[in-house]
């Protein structure tokens, strides 16, 4: 944690509102509709008050039911290799959750076999998968429960919560894992929180008349009868949802209070959780948020980005990949060249990086930059094809700081590159106008890398290219003299050999010259106090990433 970007006086978050935000992800991370947590949680709360729960338990079961997949990415890869289609364990091993034994088995067996082989050929998937199934299957419980206690701790979750997250899989009648509670053992929060997911699961299928034929059925088997039963005798009322409404708004209202409320680096820690929760879904990505949001900020200092800003770039690089839980774990595990398919769902991360943050006030002003981070200058990159003008200069940073730290990381279709390999192949990106060059000297200087020379556009020198800038910024040329720490006349004469070489012979024209080329202005009115000239180039515009279309 670097203390003076993160701590910010007054600053505070809702603890819902970014919790609702992981649930989000959640959703995507394991193949179900978006605000399935949502609206699951929002049935728990009902289930809650019809019985007449204490205000702590109500909290407990909120929190617990919202965030109650938020274990879901560990391991994943080993699910990927085990079961068939990349919606397996959605379609088939979810519905039966709850269920018997014989449902759990049956429901396991489908979702080992591939849904589009002919039936001999998925009898023999099924049969060749059930020893690896049953030798993984314990292994990841267990860390599914391990990873959610130690994710909630940092989501600001008090330490009495977060005891309950290990009996997300235990049962009612003590045949849940690791099978060491049964009954009354079982916090209540998680008795009502699993009646509440499946209820909302079967809902989904089948609408609430079945949802109640099924809670009623798995009563005394994996659910507590006293809260099952109520929900199934009343499960038209309880159950009630506007199909055509977002439950976000809701599902926020009716969080129990006292709210829970995060401050200065509470925020951090907890957007690091977010950003572990998505790395977690490949071993190949492990630390790569945390790995990124340091290198971003790092470079942000040393372009002196004003607090706001690189506060905004070190977030948004905690919670930029967020997104990635989106994909199948497949594709992010795959050696092999990707296809056209795969391709457009690796495009997609970055859209639903910025669509999970927008929907949280608190979160939305990283929508901008985490989304942004596989744009390019020149319209190559993705999931918009934005250029120069549309990419901030703390996103043009991150960019530039994702690329390289991506690039040092080993992939299954590459070796990791060694930091000089990279820092060469990210010159190439900015001569190549893909990347912002201050963004990449800036993300090369902090990473200890030799900066390649950079060729700027028009043949302008890197101290023409400096000046062009600040003109854009409407400095005079008696403040850009003041603020490079140089003569009026070397200004002057910087200042026209660079109108030479771009053909134009006013300030505006320059400017928009500027921002045609990448050399954004700055967001702020310039300070005539000297600085050096690395610092002026990097306030006014921080970089992309690698190529546009870049596996990372």
């Amino acid at each position: 944690m670097v203390a003076d970007v993160a701590s910010r006086g007054g600053e505070r978050a809702r603890a819902a509102e970014v919790m609702a935000a992981l649930s989000l992800a959640t959703d995507l991370g394991i193949g179900v509709p978006v605000e399935h947590g949502l609206q699951s949680t929002l049935l728990a709360m009902r289930l809650a008050g019809r019985l007449g729960v204490d205000s702590d338990t109500a909290s407990q079961t909120y929190y617990a039911c919202l965030l109650f997949y938020v274990g879901c990415t560990a391991d994943a890869e080993v699910a990927a290799e085990t079961f068939g289609d990349d919606d397996a364990l959605a379609t088939y091993a979810m519905p039966a959750r709850f269920g018997s034994r014989p449902e759990m088995m049956t429901g396991f067996m489908r979702a080992l076999a591939d849904s589009g082989s002919p039936a001999l050929l998925r009898a023999m998937q099924m049969v060749r998968g059930m020893p690896r199934a049953a030798r993984e299957f314990k292994g990841h419980i267990t860390a599914f429960c391990e990873v959610a206690q130690m994710l909630t701790d940092r989501l600001g979750l008090p330490a009495s919560m977060q005891g309950l997250f290990a009996y997300l899989v235990e049962r009612w009648d003590g045949k849940g894992l690791p099978g060491r509670a049964r009954h009354e053992e079982i916090p209540l929060p998680v008795r009502i929180a699993s009646v509440a997911r499946d209820a909302a699961f079967q809902r989904m299928l089948g609408g609430p008349e079945f949802a109640a034929q099924v809670i009623r059925r798995r009563a005394g088997g994996a659910f507590d009868p006293a809260v099952a039963l109520p929900l199934a005798d009343a499960a038209v009322e309880l159950l009630a949802l506007d199909a055509d409404a977002s439950a976000w708004e809701e599902t926020l209202a009716c969080e129990p209070g006292p709210r829970l409320t995060l401050e200065g680096e509470a925020i951090d820690r907890a957007l690091g959780a977010m950003g572990d929760f998505a790395d977690l879904a490949s071993p190949y990505l492990v630390g790569h948020s945390a790995g990124v949001a340091e290198l971003a900020t790092a470079a942000g200092r040393q372009c002196q980005l004003e607090v706001a800003d690189l506060l905004q770039v070190r977030r948004s690089a905690l919670v930029h990949d967020l997104g990635r839980v989106a994909v199948p774990v497949r594709i992010w595990q795959k050696a092999a060249p990707l296809t056209p398919d795969d391709w457009e769902r690796v495009r997609l991360h970055a859209y639903y990086s910025e669509r999970v943050l927008t929907r949280s006030r608190s979160l939305a002003a990283l929508a901008p930059v985490a989304g942004f981070h596989h744009e390019r200058l020149d319209g190559s990159g993705y999931h918009c094809g934005a250029a120069v003008a549309a990419i901030t200069p703390p996103a043009r940073l991150l960019a530039a700081a994702d690329a390289y730290h991506a690039m040092t990381e080993p992939r299954p279709h590459r070796a990791a590159l060694s930091p000089g390999q990279a820092a060469e192949a990210l010159g190439r990106e900015a001569a190549a106008r893909r990347l912002d060059p201050d963004a990449v000297t800036a993300v090369l200087e902090v990473a200890g890398q030799r900066v390649p020379r950079i060729e700027r556009p028009a043949g302008l020198t890197e101290r023409e290219a400096e000046v062009i800038s600040l003109l854009a910024r409407s400095l005079q040329t008696k403040q850009v003299a003041r603020r490079l720490g140089i003569s009026v006349k070397t200004a002057d004469h910087h200042i026209q050999n660079a109108y030479a070489k771009i053909g134009v012979s006013t300030r505006a024209a320059a400017a928009l010259f500027a921002m045609h080329t990448g050399s954004r202005p700055g967001e702020n009115s310039p300070s005539d106090a000297p600085a050096t000239a690395r610092s002026v180039a990097c306030s006014k515009r921080a970089g992309p990433t690698g190529g546009g279309h870049a596996r990372t």
